[in-house]
């Protein structure tokens, strides 16, 4: 049977692994992409009867973390994601062949798989010179990314390199590197940023495409909602102290060792749009706030030319409940009083023009 077009339940029980496990599996994807109870059997009903999804992986200008993250995840497993789950039939980085052996295996899926395939691009392209800055296959890479665009049936542009254009693009930006949505403007694409995304996030983002047969639902800005819709503020365990006025000032100081709130060091916490604070990193053990350093927001668009990233930048008002209570209080009260005044003008107001149109009416 061709590899693609095998699903993943026929692989996994020709693996072994029985049909309880593989329920207890769907259950656990249904639950770490946030969808509903009936999802569940949703996820199962096409992982048993549709064939797995052929992918192309190409690599532009990038530091290959986004690969590095990826093989990283513990809920789906990669192993699972790549060799059951999905049908990764070119990536140059991870696999054996090389060189033209590697380029024809590249030609045969686009031509074998037209309009099935999904194209995954880590990285981004540089423009100038024509595209002379970073050369694969013997080509520039702006050339082999548009020609095997062509073809695809979406983009998932991974990472912060894609989505954005990362360090790479940085001012003045000399290779004029690019972020994937300012080229390849045809296709849908799904933007997955970070620097690198979350394993689980990546993993996630495969998984619903395997599963419904579509792309997720995006925001604005094309990421996926399902990971990308709330702020890592929302969820942090440091919020309470956010709330209590409760802040770090120094590094090491008795604050940091208490774990206050690091948004005074720099933390882009509150601006920041990703899952580290619900998903967390390395199976779910932590994320860079709990290790006691602040967010950089490198899932955000130009995080790299936004100044130091122990600058504080925003300017989120926190409620300061411990250490403005008095202050709070007499501003509250303050409040109630300019509140009580003016009830008491209208008032005086409305009394004032009843009596002149009495007044009126009588003569």
């Amino acid at each position: 049977m061709d590899g693609a077009t095998e699903t993943f339940y026929s692989v996994i029980r020709r693996q072994g692994i029985t049909r309880r496990s593989f329920h207890k599996f769907c259950s656990l994807m249904a639950t770490s992409l946030g969808l509903g109870p009936l999802a569940a059997s949703c996820i199962a009903g096409a992982l048993e009867t549709k064939p797995r999804v052929p992918v192309i992986w190409l690599h532009g200008l990038e530091c290959t973390c986004c690969s590095e993250s990826f093989i990283r995840s513990a809920h789906p497993l990669v192993k699972d994601a790549m060799l059951s789950m999905i049908s990764l039939d070119y990536d140059d980085t991870i696999m054996a062949a090389a060189g033209h052996q590697a380029e024809a295996i590249l030609e045969e899926t686009r031509a074998k798989y037209r309009g099935q395939y999904v194209l995954a691009v880590e990285g981004n392209p540089p423009l100038n010179e024509d595209g002379m800055f970073c050369i694969d296959g013997g080509k520039p890479f702006i050339e082999k990314l548009r020609s095997t665009a062509e073809d695809c049936m979406a983009v998932i542009a991974w990472g912060s390199c894609a989505s954005w254009g990362c360090v790479q693009a940085a001012k003045p930006n000399p290779t004029q590197a690019t972020p994937i949505d300012k080229v390849i403007t045809n296709k849908p694409i799904i933007k997955v940023p970070g620097c690198p995304p979350i394993a689980e996030v990546m993993t996630g983002v495969v998984t619903f495409i395997t599963t419904f047969g579509k792309l997720p639902e995006l925001d604005r800005l094309g990421r996926p909602k399902m990971f990308y819709s709330q702020r890592i503020h929302d969820k942090c365990y440091r919020r309470s102290h956010f709330d209590a006025g409760q802040f770090v000032e120094e590094w090491d100081d008795e604050s940091a060792r208490k774990g206050y709130c690091l948004y005074k060091m720099g933390c882009k916490g509150p601006t920041t749009y990703n899952a580290c604070s619900a998903v967390r990193w390395n199976g779910g053990v932590s994320f860079p706030i709990q290790s006691g350093h602040g967010c950089f927001g490198c899932s955000e668009d130009g995080f790299w030319d936004k100044g130091s990233f122990y600058d504080r930048l925003t300017t989120i008002k926190q409620f300061g409940i411990e250490e403005n209570a008095d202050q709070i209080g007499m501003a509250a009260a303050g409040v109630v009083g300019l509140a009580v005044t003016a009830h008491a003008a209208v008032t005086a107001a409305k009394r004032l023009t009843r009596k002149r149109a009495g007044a009126a009416q009588e003569k």
